[in-house]
C-alpha cells in the first residue's frame, strides 16, 4: 500500500478541518510548496492535494497548486471544485497526474464519463461519506447516493481509482473505517485509497496488518502535522504490506 500526505488549501494555506466543517479550520503551514518538498524527502511517492475554496465555490488555489507541483518529483492528485472540462483541463496543464471528481460525479455523470473520454484514465472518484450517505459541494449538501452504490458505478464513467473519506472521522484522529472502505471496494472492483481518521502509527499498523482487499493506499494529514505519525516510518510500514 501506498502512504500518502496530504495538504489542504484554503487562501494558500496549508490547513486541516474537523469532519470538513470550514469553522475548524487550524493553519498549519504558510507555504504549501515547502510542506510538498518535506514530503517529497522524506520518501513519499504521491501527494494528495484538496483545494478547499474550490470545492465550496469561493474561489481557487491554482498558483499555490503549481508551486506544489514544481517542489514534488511523485505522482500528485489534485481534488476540489472539478466541475467542468474546463476545470480539468487547467489542472492537467500545471501538471496534475490525477483529478478527483465528487460533487461532478453525482450531479453530472455524464459529463464526467465525457471527460474522461477526452482526457484518459486520470479521474478518481472522490466518494465522501457519512453515514453511508454520500456529501458534495465542500461536504456540505446531502445526495441520494449511498456510497456503496456511488462505488459500484465507478467503473463504467471512466474512473481509474476511488478515494473514500468518512467525514466523521476526518480530522477526529479516532481511526479509520476500514470495513465501510473495504465494502466499497467490494462494491467497485477498483482500488480504493482509505481516507480520514487516521491518528496514529497503530492504526497504520493495523491497515496493514489487515490488508483488505482492493484497499490500495492510505491517505493522512492532520496526524502528520501535529507529529503523531512519522512519514517515513509510514511509508516503510505500509510499503512492507504490498
Amino acid at each position: 500500500m501506498t502512504a500518502i500526505p496530504a495538504i489542504d488549501l484554503i487562501d494558500g494555506h496549508c490547513v486541516r478541518l474537523t469532519e470538513g466543517d470550514f469553522d475548524t479550520v487550524q493553519i498549519y503551514g504558510e507555504d504549501p510548496a515547502e510542506t510538498a518538498r518535506s514530503f517529497a524527502k522524506a520518501g513519499a511517492e504521491r501527494l494528495h492535494v484538496v483545494d478547499l475554496d474550490a470545492a465550496r465555490g469561493t474561489g481557487e488555489n491554482r498558483e499555490a497548486i503549481k508551486a506544489v507541483r514544481d517542489s514534488f518529483p511523485g505522482v500528485l492528485d489534485v481534488g476540489g471544485g472539478i466541475r467542468s472540462i474546463e476545470e480539468a483541463r487547467i489542472l492537467k496543464s500545471l501538471g496534475v497526474d490525477f483529478l478527483i471528481v465528487g460533487t461532478a460525479l453525482v450531479k453530472q455523470p455524464d459529463d464526467v464519463a465525457a471527460w474522461a473520454d477526452e482526457l484518459g484514465p486520470v479521474f478518481v472518484a472522490g466518494i465522501d461519506a457519512r453515514d453511508g450517505e454520500v456529501k458534495v459541494s465542500g461536504w456540505e449538501d446531502g445526495s441520494k447516493f449511498r456510497a456503496v452504490d456511488l462505488a459500484a458505478q465507478a467503473r463504467n464513467l471512466g474512473m481509474v481509482e476511488i478515494i473514500y473519506t468518512d467525514i466523521s472521522r476526518d480530522g477526529t484522529l479516532s481511526g479509520p473505517n476500514i470495513p465501510e472502505t473495504a465494502a466499497v471496494a467490494a462494491f467497485s472492483g477498483l482500488p480504493v485509497i482509505i481516507s480520514g481518521g487516521v491518528g496514529s502509527m497503530a492504526d497504520l499498523e493495523k491497515i496493514a496488518e489487515e490488508h483488505p482487499l482492493g484497499i490500495s493506499g492510505v491517505i493522512f494529514g492532520k496526524a502528520l502535522y501535529e507529529g503523531r505519525v512519522n512519514l517515513k516510518e509510514a511509508i516503510r510500514i505500509l510499503g512492507a504490506s504490498r
